[in-house]
């Protein structure tokens, strides 16, 4: 009688079986379902790139219209299955031959049936008919394979294998701007773009159609600045403006006067830009302007945006208002109907002594009498618990906020801007920042911020502006 065996790779002992317990026509059986990030593992692991196995875009235009897996990650299972478990530890490997009929996309559900078809007594020697089928029972892949079976029984503990994180940072970039497919691009002012940093930034967005940039500021030094880097200014307006200041004015002035929808901060600094748009002929509607990071963190299921990080120092209980506010709105912008609030603070208790806690419970309340609306606030939050399911559980708190934030309300600037930076340089997090609550969204940079993020920024700016337009 032939014995057919069922792989689990969650046993907790791994245990070979014998050239002398293995008769001819028995089999064992493995099945996987394939998952983009093994797609991923083993082209980072083989270095193959072929874009048929990692490029969508080109994927699509093949004969299979879409991204397959590698041949020999199917040969990998074979492998699999030969070295754990039929026959297990001690099998080494003769030969192998393969031939595939079918490709196998992502998805798809992968039985890999191994059958022992003859067996050498004198060299303990075994062959294999190796099989793979997909869901559907069409054969994939075929093949033999030889081995010299274990005569000495093993059983070993299973190796834990360490958790493997792909960060593919590419792709969460690509996620982002293709919420600015089909937007119509908008007219931006680019206040001051005498770095190589902001003058890239400008070029990018406005080859990618996100943007029709204006560059305002020393067109001879702007000039020299492109010429130098072998960068196009084709399309680009400029703006000759002597000095910083001055550019940061004439910015705004445009943006009063509707000649651009938004502004891009270039190497002047973040508060010379500012303090021309809270000027009384500045850029203040009814509410506080702040500034809202969308951040993206590869460990957390969905992205994150954090507030205020960058203009409110140490903002008033009604400051903070206007800040849940804002960011309610962006949440609802990106696609949240009804963003999770957390307010974050040192403890979930409230205490006088703590005004954060003060601020969290008042800012609760008055979302419960719908001074605050669009979105579930709940507060005082640690970090922790804001952001981790479990944290909350262990916790013992009680609140559809807590474990699942969609937005994290910081006390202050200096908070908000420490948890932002820690996130972006040790987590591999992406993100863009912008600030709302004025006529125009404005985007402010750090100096180490990459062309990426600032880009980022940019489309964060026209989805702003073309949600600002659409109200109008």
């Amino acid at each position: 009688m032939h014995t057919v065996t069922e792989i689990s790779q969650r046993d907790e002992f791994i245990e070979n079986r014998t050239y002398d317990e293995i008769a001819v026509g028995d089999s064992a059986v493995l099945t996987r379902t394939l998952k983009p990030e093994d797609i991923q593992l083993f082209a980072i692991m083989s270095g193959d790139v072929n874009p048929a196995h990692v490029d969508p875009e080109y994927a699509r235009s093949s004969m299979f219209h879409e991204v397959i897996a590698h041949g020999m990650w199917g040969g990998a299972l074979i492998s699999t299955v030969l070295g754990t478990e039929f026959p297990g530890p001690g099998t080494i490997y003769v030969s192998q031959t393969l031939r595939f009929s079918r490709p196998v996309k992502v998805g798809d559900t992968i039985t890999i049936t191994l059958t022992c078809t003859q067996k050498f007594d004198h060299n303990k020697h075994m062959i294999f008919d190796c099989v793979c089928t997909n869901q559907d029972g069409l054969k994939v892949i075929r093949g033999e394979a030889e081995v010299l079976a274990p005569s000495e029984k093993i059983k070993r503990l299973r190796v834990p294998l360490p958790e493997v994180t792909i960060s593919d940072r590419e792709a969460r970039y690509r996620r982002l701007f293709g919420k600015a497919q089909g937007l119509r691009a908008v007219r931006a002012a680019f206040a001051y773009p005498c770095d190589i940093a902001t003058l890239q930034t400008a070029v990018s967005v406005r080859d990618t159609g996100f943007m029709e940039p204006m560059l305002i500021g020393p067109e001879a030094r702007i000039r020299a600045l492109a010429e130098e880097h072998a960068l196009s200014l084709a399309g680009a307006r400029i703006i000759n403006v002597a000095i910083s200041h001055q550019a940061a004015a004439r910015a705004v002035e445009m943006a009063r006067s509707e000649d651009v929808a938004a502004i891009v901060q270039g190497s002047l600094s973040t508060e010379e830009l500012l303090r021309a748009a809270i000027a009384p002929n500045g850029l203040r509607l009814q509410r506080r302007l702040s500034h809202v990071l969308y951040i993206d963190v590869p460990s957390n299921p969905r992205p994150i945006i954090i507030t205020d990080m960058m203009v409110n120092i140490e903002p008033s209980l009604l400051d903070k208002v206007d800040i849940a506010q804002n960011a309610i709105e962006f949440a609802q912008m990106m696609g949240v109907p009804e963003p999770k609030v957390a307010v974050l603070g040192a403890q979930e208790t409230v205490t006088p002594k703590m005004r954060a806690t003060v601020d969290a419970a008042a800012l609760c309340k008055m979302a419960d009498r719908g001074q605050i609306v669009g979105g579930v606030l709940d507060g005082p939050l640690g970090f922790d618990n804001a952001v981790s399911l479990i944290s909350a559980r262990t916790a013992g708190l009680k609140s559809v906020v807590a474990g699942q934030a969609d937005i994290l309300l910081a006390p202050d600037l200096e908070s908000g801007n420490m948890l932002a930076k820690q996130l972006e340089h040790l987590s591999d997090a992406i993100s863009g920042g912008v600030v709302l609550g004025g006529r125009v969204p404005i985007v402010l940079v750090n100096r180490g911020d990459s062309i990426e993020s600032r880009i980022a920024s940019c489309v964060l700016a026209l989805l702003v502006a073309n949600h600002l337009r659409a109200r109008r």
